[in-house]
């Protein structure tokens, strides 16, 4: 599957079934992927200087995906290299009593990046339409009042989801949103990894393997919610994630991608500051 394939924009029927968590694309092993890895993360860095510079556009990185996908270590090796004074990673758990008495998309914009920066987001105000789409009882935890829990709650929660990544947008946002696709049976495994390895043990939580008698309504969630929010502004990338090394490859060449569409550029350099440059250049020349 090509990064082209993974790009879900909304245009014809989307079936989850039709994207392969084994899929690696062509590329054969690990080896041969890292010099791809490391050739994406070196473009990153560079274009994020370059954003950084330019300091119009923001980037909006949103990650989603079942528990033990890969989201952290993903998010940790393609963005290794990136200066962490431009950027920003936020992890969104279970709301707080503050954030219950807002509506779902309060807590996640207070933590929109700022022009010039990329936020990421692990976890995001998908949740909204994913875990609590499976687990409707939480909505009484939101304390929304009866007239607006009909039957159209999920399709209005995708009309607004597409409303605001229509909005950040049209005021400079980029959003590029992965799913990390992994299979039940690779992510059998790496939990059996964890209890396996006892520094891993922190990173297990019961709660996790007790979801997986919730898989297929998962899956459903999913693809309806890439299907409903899925658009050419705001594209989903629906990302093979059994084996890491393609999902971290295919990610950073996806941002990449997404951020050489942006056309960056360093600031140019008026008369006045080319005056002070060399004014600097004399003065620091002429020291003794």
């Amino acid at each position: 599957m090509s990064l082209k394939d993974m790009r879900v924009t909304g245009k014809g029927k989307f079936r989850l079934a039709d994207h392969d968590p084994d899929d690696t694309g062509g590329v054969q092993s690990k080896k041969e992927a890292a010099p791809r890895l490391e050739e994406g993360c070196q473009r990153l860095r560079e274009l994020q200087e370059k954003l950084y510079a330019y300091d119009r556009w923001s980037v909006l990185l949103i990650f989603q995906a079942m528990d033990a996908a890969g989201k952290d270590s993903t998010i940790e090796h393609v963005m290794s290299g990136v200066n962490p004074a431009g950027c920003q990673v936020h992890s969104f758990k279970a709301p707080s009593p503050e954030e219950l008495d807002h509506d779902f998309l309060w807590r996640t914009t207070c933590r929109l990046p700022e022009r010039g920066r990329i936020g990421i987001f692990n976890r995001s105000y998908y949740e909204e339409v994913l875990v609590v789409h499976v687990h409707p009882d939480f909505l009484r935890g939101q304390k929304l009042p009866p007239q607006v829990v009909g039957d159209d709650l999920w399709k209005e929660r995708y009309e607004s989801i597409r409303n605001f990544e229509r909005h950040l947008v049209r005021n400079g946002t980029a959003v590029v949103k992965f799913f990390l696709n992994v299979s039940k049976k690779e992510q059998k495994e790496r939990f059996l990894a964890r209890l396996d390895e006892p520094e891993k043990h922190w990173k297990f939580a019961a709660g996790d393997v007790k979801e997986r008698e919730h898989w297929d309504d998962y899956m459903k969630a999913y693809q309806e919610c890439i299907e409903h929010t899925a658009t050419e502004d705001a594209p989903w990338y629906v990302i093979p994630a059994d084996h890491k090394w393609y999902m971290r490859m295919a990610v950073a060449e996806i941002i990449v991608q997404r951020l050489e569409e942006l056309a960056l550029s360093y600031p140019a350099v008026d008369d006045h500051k080319k005056d002070e440059v060399e004014a600097a250049r004399k003065m620091l020349e002429g020291e003794k």
